[in-house]
């Protein structure tokens, strides 16, 4: 036990639970109450190295077991999980603020991944070639590339954390994993799973490090020679890099970045099903998600009645403690969180935009903010808030709203909602976004689909025989099985 009576959370190094090795902790605190929520290991750069050195000692044994011993592992770790989901509720509400509907649902979702990736890895298998020499058969064949480093976020811990682990996992890699410094224990929890469900040593291993040691262990991860893949869940800024430090090592990553979801509403919408998702996309786990919808680009034709709705439904919301189960609305992350709202909001304000609902934070709870009247002249125009503000901004036809649809860096997920499925599908082969739902909300993820964005949002895709791109290597194998004439 630490002395603030929270039991530390350790790293896990070739299947060994350990300090740290300088025996250094840091602490966590509860976004609402402020209290000590967890103690962790803080990993030293020896730390990082010796568990790409653990990973790419189990790669071998590990690559050559079955698909279907994996996948009993997978789905054993899924059951420990489930058996386990109030508990790590609590976690996810101790260290992060997210409400405890927020965290079963993680659970029900990252259980789904843990199943759901030996299913898809099955779908992985070689493929013919033909040749034009004769006597030459050819394949197209799919390896597990060995030690894969998993960067995961804090703001959906358990649906993150276990994506960065599952698929590679799956596919016969090794993983390790770097907890986000701000829920170390609800990563910790996730490979516990793993670990209690017989990974073996070395095949799963965890890091949690201090905020100031997070640069050097980071370089550490993606410089090591054994490591041949990175993938990293977080801010563009951040994924940024992540990418100039991965391509300076000729490591290849996957990026699943920042948002600015638009969310488009055409004047033949129903507009009661529009403000539903609309209110659910902008607010659910205070915003605090990368698909959240940020800017919601309605017809000018239906804007008052759109408006209404939505602020209403904004305002109804239930605001406070997130520990009790009634709560729909908990605290942002930390106090720079909370800052970076409110300046977006104020900015906004005084700038011309109406705040239709909305009102001063309590704490580190921000009142969900709906912005009518936003201009490209505002700062939440474009920045993303990853908070539990909306703006609305009105546009004339299905053409201007593509066009301010698109103005913008990023390109992760999009809606449109119309009553016209046509006319809703040409609008979204328009918008630049890797996802796009017609008459449903921008937060939305299943374990079987192709996740990803484009532009400032990333490049690659998580989820379903998708992963396999990201998570193997393709080698082209041939047998001369006839002698062959060559030209010298």
């Amino acid at each position: 036990m630490s002395v603030s009576g929270v039991a530390e959370q350790r790293l896990l190094i070739g299947g060994d639970w350990a300090p740290a090795s300088g025996g250094a902790t840091f602490e966590v605190h509860n976004p609402y109450t402020d209290e000590v929520a967890s103690v962790a290991a803080a990993a030293t750069v020896a730390d990082a190295n010796r568990a790409v050195e653990a990973a790419a000692a189990a790669f071998p044994a590990w690559a050559a077991t079955t698909l279907d011993q994996r996948r009993a592992i997978l789905d054993r770790a899924a059951e420990i999980m489930e058996s386990r989901q109030e508990e790590i509720a609590a976690i996810v509400a101790q260290e992060t603020g997210g409400t405890f509907g927020w965290g079963m649902f993680n659970i029900m979702l990252a259980t789904g991944m843990l199943r759901e990736a030996g299913v898809h890895a099955q779908a992985v298998h070689n493929q013919e070639i033909h040749s034009h020499i004769p006597g030459k058969r050819m394949r197209a064949v799919r390896t597990p590339v060995g030690v894969v480093v998993g960067i995961a976020p804090w703001n959906a811990p358990v649906i993150l954390g276990t994506r960065a682990i599952a698929a590679p996992l799956a596919y016969g890699n090794t993983v390790v994993m770097k907890a986000s410094e701000l829920s170390p224990r609800t990563h910790g929890a996730i490979v516990e799973c793993l670990h209690e469900a017989g990974a073996p040593a070395g095949v799963v291993n965890l890091l949690t490090n201090a905020v100031p040691d997070a640069a050097e262990v980071v370089e550490a991860l993606i410089a090591h020679p054994a490591t041949r893949r990175v993938n990293f869940t977080g801010s563009s800024h951040v994924g940024r890099i992540i990418a100039e430090k991965a391509g300076r090592y000729l490591k290849r990553v996957v990026l699943e970045l920042g948002g600015k979801a638009p969310f488009v509403v055409l004047a033949d919408a129903d507009l009661d099903a529009a403000a539903a998702a609309a209110n659910f996309g902008a607010f659910m786990h205070q915003g605090q998600i990368c698909m959240s919808t940020e800017r919601i680009v309605v017809d000018r034709s239906v804007a008052d009645e759109f408006s209404a709705k939505l602020a209403q439904r904004a305002a109804a919301l239930t605001v406070g403690d997130p520990r009790d189960p009634a709560t729909q609305i908990g605290p942002l992350i930390n106090r720079g969180a909370l800052e970076r709202v409110s300046a977006l909001v104020d900015d906004a304000v005084a700038k011309g935009a109406r705040r239709l609902t909305g009102g001063e934070p309590e704490g580190l709870v921000y009142p969900p903010t709906v912005l009518r009247g936003v201009t490209p002249e505002m700062r939440i125009y474009r920045e993303e808030s990853f908070g539990p503000s909306v703006s609305i901004i009105e546009v004339d036809g299905a053409e201007e709203a593509v066009r301010v649809a698109n103005d913008t860096e990023y390109g992760l997920s999009a809606s449109v909602f119309s009553r016209n499925i046509e006319q809703a599908e040409q609008v979204a082969s328009q918008i630049q976004s890797g996802i796009c739902h017609i008459n449903d909300a921008t937060v939305h993820d299943e374990p079987q689909v192709p996740f990803g964005g484009v532009k400032a949002s990333g490049w690659g895709r998580f989820g379903g025989e998708w992963a396999a791109e990201e998570f193997t290597e393709l080698r082209w194998i041939s047998v001369q099985d006839e002698p062959r004439q060559y030209p010298i």
